[in-house]
């Protein structure tokens, strides 16, 4: 069954997302971009929120919007964000010169944090970094969108090279997960891919990314995901 990753930015919108269902909660600043990243004394709040209420689903952050070429900021703020006791670090693959991914790919598998490479996918997936990324024993990957108002993420790949990717993964012994703009509508298709988790934000705000959680939303999503699954 494909799990549900909601993405949250404050205490608040994190214990809305456990009460609604979830079964990752995921940190990010909308504001800030596809992966804007939380203040660290956010993600170290809400970790130790969730944790002291007795929650222990799987807690994932981004670093945030950070070029390929700063090598040095990104892993700064690898270690920063897992310190706070995070399950995941998040980290943005561009679709860049190779050589400045392919950089970062390498360092990061070097980190001591568990890092998933979340693959932005506007302008397409770079295979060799995929397959480079499948080689280096992460415990997940990701496909993402930049460009939220472009569409979703199926607006930008076709399905076949999305079920690429996630066999990929899986054959690499790592989770495949998709987000990118996903609504209630997108169901079928994420039915068809079943990818190991899904990510959502703009599906479950009252308005847009930007706007607040809606609980009744996030339920009416985690209804309508458990009822694919258990059709």
């Amino acid at each position: 069954m494909t799990r549900l990753l909601v993405s949250v930015r404050s205490v608040t919108e994190a214990a809305l997302a456990v009460q609604g269902g979830a079964d990752f909660i995921d940190l990010k600043e909308p504001n800030e971009g596809a992966l804007g990243g939380l203040p660290i004394a956010t993600i170290a709040a809400v970790v130790e929120a969730l944790r002291t209420q007795g929650v222990m689903l799987p807690i994932s952050a981004t670093i945030g919007d950070l070029p390929m070429g700063a090598l040095d900021r990104v892993m700064r703020r690898v270690e920063a964000v897992g310190a706070c006791g995070v399950t995941y670090v998040k980290v943005g693959i561009e679709r860049v010169p190779e050589a400045e991914a392919a950089a970062v790919l390498a360092a990061l598998a070097g980190s001591s944090r568990a890092v998933v490479p979340v693959f932005i996918a506007d302008r397409g997936l770079d295979d060799t970094l995929v397959a480079q990324a499948c080689g280096l024993g992460f415990p997940a990957l990701m496909v993402d969108t930049a460009d939220k108002a472009a569409g979703s993420v199926f607006d930008v790949m076709a399905v076949e090279a999305l079920q690429r990717f996630i066999t990929q993964a899986r054959a690499a012994g790592a989770l495949a997960g998709i987000a990118g703009a996903l609504r209630l509508v997108h169901l079928p298709q994420m039915r068809a891919l079943a990818p190991d988790f899904a990510g959502f934000r703009s599906a479950v705000c009252a308005q847009d990314r930007r706007g607040d959680l809606d609980l009744a939303r996030l339920r009416g999503l985690v209804a309508a995901m458990r009822g694919d699954a258990r059709r």
